[in-house]
């Protein structure tokens, strides 16, 4: 393990630096001796040469030796205080590292993997920046926390990580500076939804509806909405929200999967849109009045010269769509199944069109 060869390097060099400390004094002691030995065999020189007196040459001698021997008692001195000293710096290189490696092992991660340069330099923003990024923002708006700016970009990433209070506090925060906007509202009523654990609360259908107040055909909004009517047990009404998100879902959109797994989930067919079954102008609301035999006929007159309309030129994706539906209402499903293979073939050559037809027919739940 890396934390074991980092010991023991910092083991090595406390001996490195122990070692020449320790051996100081023995040196100098030894110098001492031959400095000592050396000089009587000077002496004896000057005897020979006869530069001194016998008398001055013993007297010299004399403090020479004196000097020797107590040197030479130093040295022999020194060996076991060394020793000594020796043992204590091993025992503390050992308590020192003994206690540091268990700090590391209670504190640390000994067992974490290491990570590479290349690694950390490959690894997604998300995962090594993010972190770092949140708590400059957070120290940013403990101190300014009347920045909506920084609210609004840091309440998705508490969306993100599950911190949904800190969300709905962020997105309020950002509503009361910035104002209110269909994304903002929206926005704080799906963190409340969250926090709730998937149950559309009263704040949160507030939120939504001030939402939808601002733009009705905001389609997150439609969407929380319709789940609160599936909520209340209105099926009906969370089956035509749903409904009407999923016709107007642009081609290979994701989100359209989850309304249609939504919608799945209601059970029974979907039921025909509103705009099918109330007449919006005084014709239709004269046909309504009739008798049902003749109403029945009259809707029946009106369908035929779609039908035909369309078969003189096909290219109406908005007009199948509205035959098909018809013809879903007046409980012929043959005449539907053939209605969506022939819009299939008419809008061969709009991919966008014949989508939405696609869909309709599941919607619908039509065998084209």
């Amino acid at each position: 393990m890396i934390w074991a060869v980092f010991a023991l390097m910092t083991g090595a060099a406390a001996l490195c630096v122990l070692l020449p400390l320790s051996r100081a004094r023995q040196t100098r002691a030894a110098d001492d001796a031959d400095f000592y030995r050396s000089e009587l065999a000077v002496i004896d020189r000057d005897v020979e040469r006869g530069l001194i007196s016998d008398a001055d040459a013993r007297a010299t001698k004399a403090e020479a030796a004196r000097r020797l021997l107590a040197a030479d008692a130093a040295s022999r001195q020194l060996v076991p205080s060394l020793w000594r000293k020796r043992v204590a710096a091993l025992g503390s290189i050992a308590m020192i590292g003994g206690v540091g490696l268990g700090l590391y092992a209670y504190l640390g991660h000994p067992n974490l993997p290491d990570q590479p340069l290349l690694a950390r330099q490959s690894a997604p923003p998300d995962q090594t920046d993010i972190m770092t990024a949140l708590a400059k923002i957070e120290t940013h708006l403990a101190k300014d926390p009347d920045d909506g700016r920084g609210h609004e970009v840091i309440a998705p990433i508490y969306l993100r990580m599950g911190r949904y209070d800190d969300a709905v506090k962020s997105w309020t925060q950002a509503i009361r500076v910035l104002g209110s906007t269909p994304a903002r509202e929206t926005s704080l009523g799906e963190a409340l939804v969250f926090a709730a654990k998937g149950t559309v609360t009263p704040e949160a259908r507030a939120a939504f509806e001030r939402a939808l107040a601002l733009a009705p055909n905001f389609q997150q909004a439609r969407f929380y909405a319709g789940l609160a009517a599936a909520q209340d047990g209105d099926k009906d009404k969370a089956r035509s929200i749903w409904s009407a998100l999923v016709a107007e879902a642009p081609p290979r959109a994701a989100w359209a999967n989850v309304v249609r797994e939504r919608l799945a989930e209601l059970g029974g067919p979907p039921p025909e849109q509103q705009a099918d079954s109330r007449p919006s102008s005084e014709a239709g609301r004269n046909i309504a009045a009739l008798p049902e035999e003749e109403r029945n006929t009259a809707i029946r007159g009106m369908v035929d010269n779609l039908s035909a309309r369309l078969a003189q030129n096909g290219h109406d994706g908005a007009g199948w769509a509205m035959l098909i539906r018809a013809y879903t209402v007046l409980k012929e499903p043959a005449l539907a199944r053939n209605a969506v293979n022939d819009a299939r073939r008419a809008l061969a050559d709009d991919a966008e069109a014949r989508q939405r037809i696609d869909a309709l027919a599941r919607e619908l739940n039509i065998e084209g």
